[in-house]
């Protein structure tokens, strides 16, 4: 049996290193969670896209989170993304008319996350975002970063132009927030936590 005195420091042995996780996929997804648009709602945008680590390769176990204004700008106050069946305690998922603003997705295996939500409208004198916090392995806090929705009117370009955040990066770290329009209601986002291409992570303070 190993003694150990803790007046004596030496004789402490070091914590044996481990990883963080990630473990998600244990009671965090829920039925639904990247459904965040009503069901049939006209307003409905899907986003999609990889989430890369520093190497380039595609992570298989990352984990967004997403909260989005209404597309008038408000914020949304309804409760119940993850309902509960009040019997078993499961999760019954969403009820598919209330519009919460926010959706959990999981990327697959491929690092691939996709999610269905309404164009958000500006708030502010921001442009139109969605926030966006990042899970992953390697991280010991997760990431925040935003997803802004290119369009072909002149209003969103000037919107972007003017946003206090866009306006005051580069064009090349700029674009790591601006979402590519793939046509249709579709937009592609890609994250890359390091590396060539890193997309911008913001800290609150």
């Amino acid at each position: 049996m190993t003694r150990i005195d803790p007046s004596r420091p030496e004789t402490v042995p070091p914590t044996p290193s481990h990883t963080v996780g990630p473990f998600y996929g244990h009671a965090l997804p829920f039925p639904g969670g990247g459904d965040i648009a009503p069901a049939g709602h006209p307003a409905t945008v899907t986003l999609q896209g990889y989430v890369y680590d520093g190497a380039g390769a595609p992570l298989p176990d990352a984990f967004l989170e997403l909260w989005g204004a209404r597309p008038d700008g408000r914020v949304p106050r309804t409760d119940g993304s993850m309902r509960r069946d009040p019997a078993t305690g499961g999760f019954l998922g969403r009820n598919g008319v209330e519009f919460t603003g926010w959706g959990r997705v999981q990327t697959d295996a491929d690092g691939h996350w996709t999610a269905r939500t309404l164009r958000p409208g500006a708030r502010g004198a921001s442009a139109p975002y969605l926030s966006v916090c990042v899970f992953a392995r390697g991280l010991l806090v997760h990431l925040f970063t935003r997803i802004y929705l290119p369009g072909d009117d002149a209003s969103t370009a000037a919107a972007l132009a003017a946003d206090p955040l866009l306006s005051r990066l580069d064009p090349a770290r700029r674009d790591t927030l601006i979402a590519t329009d793939d046509g249709a209601g579709t937009y592609r986002f890609d994250i890359r936590l390091q590396g060539e291409g890193e997309t911008v992570f913001l800290e609150f303070q």
